[in-house]
């Protein structure tokens, strides 16, 4: 589910830099680039850097939390400092919080230690708490932050009019795919505060959602998680045989008709844990050879 939110909130990044940092309070100016976020030789990758071109140029680093990190203050220190070593530029830190079960002790938004001045540390990052904006803010805002607008500060009864405020925003979009990706995250997002059931309602007559890469990504993920739900307990007619079915059904869906060799190794495949590992992660490979290498 955390992947979930995170790819989408990712996306929206990449599509709508100048939104994010907007909503962040950081300037913006001239040319702006969604960056390689990279730090595995050391630790993990950050969520999104941005390369922003102002006069003195510098990266703004975006991490988002749906869930408690009682880390989050040190590696934020961690990311800003390896970001700044390997791009030689300034390093702005950004933490946003989407819900309040992602706030706690661990977020103070810096790291201060030491008294002397030769062993002194004193490192801060901004953090954006989703749940306090002004709903009528992020209303007003940018497209690439408009699917927060359900679960920043408005009560749930308010809701279905903050649904059709974005509904007002989107139809001077001029492609049905921007509009269909919005109400996605939107669906998505909507996820993060009120149960599922909530967000279909609310969502049911958006048509355009069912043309988003990104919708389908869902129905997948749930096709495949039901299914090896279905095998956990067996409840699968021809277990194997209908787990190998769906991977491939899947799969032709995202990368095209598997290659011959590619369907030979699943067929291969007899174990059914295997197969069932192969149908819960198939949403997130990106090519053919993800699905039947690195098993």
């Amino acid at each position: 589910m955390a992947k979930r939110f995170d790819a989408t909130i990712k996306h929206l990044v990449e599509s709508h830099p100048a939104d994010w940092l907007a909503l962040a309070g950081l300037p913006a100016g001239g040319e702006l680039k969604v960056i390689d976020a990279d730090v595995s030789t050391i630790g993990p990758a950050a969520d999104k850097v941005i390369h922003v071109s102002t006069p003195q140029p510098y990266l703004a680093h975006l991490e988002f939390q749906s869930g408690a990190d009682a880390e989050l203050d040190g590696r934020m220190l961690l990311y800003n400092v390896l970001l700044r070593w390997r791009h030689k530029l300034p390093v702005r830190s950004v933490v946003v919080l989407l819900r309040p079960q992602a706030d706690g002790a661990g977020v103070t938004g810096g790291v201060g230690e030491g008294d002397e001045p030769d062993a002194r540390l004193d490192f801060r990052y901004r953090v954006i708490r989703a749940w306090r904006l002004p709903v009528d803010a992020v209303l007003a805002g940018g497209i690439g932050t408009l699917p927060l607008a359900p679960i920043v500060d408005v009560d749930q009864k308010d809701v279905p009019r903050v649904i059709d405020d974005i509904g007002h925003r989107l139809e001077r979009l001029k492609t049905s795919r921007e509009v269909a990706d919005t109400w996605a995250a939107t669906f998505i997002l909507i996820g993060l505060r009120y149960p599922g059931e909530f967000g279909r309602r609310l969502l049911k007559g958006v048509r355009n959602m069912k043309e988003s890469t990104t919708y389908q990504l869902i129905i997948e993920e749930g096709e495949a998680q039901g299914l090896a739900k279905g095998l956990a307990k067996g409840r699968v007619e021809g277990r194997v045989d209908e787990a190998r079915s769906l991977v491939l059904r899947l799969g032709e869906r995202r990368f095209g008709a598997p290659a011959a060799d590619v369907v030979a190794t699943l067929n291969g495949i007899q174990d059914l844990a295997t197969i069932e590992s192969i149908a819960e992660k198939i949403v997130e490979a990106k090519s053919w050879d993800d699905v039947v290498t690195g098993r």
